[in-house]
């Protein structure tokens, strides 16, 4: 088993960021996203939490010698839940793996929230559980460090694109607006 962490902040406030979340796919960073949709969406009248379920199409460059001991292809999907809380401004999103998921679990949760001391940022926590399952434990070692690199990379390009889509809403969405959104 294996972990992987990152953390940063982004120059721009909670409602920003957390409006700009539901756009971050696709991008030009993130091309392995080929596509989002949405599955399932209700707020909770009692909380006002928001909750969504969608799926994500994604189309990794596997090496061929994991293709070939596993017998799988380069379409994969994830299943991912996320909550929005307007009154605590946390927005977490938890995903996992549905493709190959018996010989690779990959668990990840993401959350945005506002800095601390600085209510123009907002903070990005990422963390990631990746396990592998195979009859060797040389293999699995193998599948795992690949597996974590590979997060790693899609991470760094994730966040690269992600700025992306937040420059471009600061362009067309006035703050004001995003925190009236926000509030809803």
């Amino acid at each position: 088993m294996k972990f992987f962490s990152s953390q940063c902040s982004f120059d721009y406030p909670w409602a920003h960021v957390s409006a700009s979340a539901w756009k971050k796919y696709p991008n030009e960073m993130s091309t392995h996203v080929v596509a989002v949709d949405v599955l399932r969406r209700e707020v909770n009248p009692a909380t006002g939490v928001l909750t969504t379920e969608r799926l994500i199409t994604c189309k990794q460059n596997i090496p061929r010698w994991l293709l070939a001991v596993v017998g799988g292809r380069d379409t994969s999907y994830v299943r991912e839940v996320s909550e929005v809380d307007p009154k605590t401004q946390v927005f977490t999103l938890r995903s996992v793996n549905l493709t190959m998921n018996n010989l690779l679990s990959v668990q990840e949760t993401v959350t945005y929230s506002p800095h601390a001391t600085d209510p123009s940022k907002t903070v990005f926590d990422q963390t990631a559980r990746i396990e592998a399952y195979a009859a060797f434990q040389k293999l699995c070692n193998k599948i795992e460090d690949w597996s974590v690199d590979r997060f790693r990379q899609n991470a760094q390009l994730g966040r690269a694109g992600f700025e992306m889509v937040l420059d471009k809403l600061a362009q067309t969405v006035p703050d004001n607006m995003l925190a009236v959104t926000a509030k809803l």
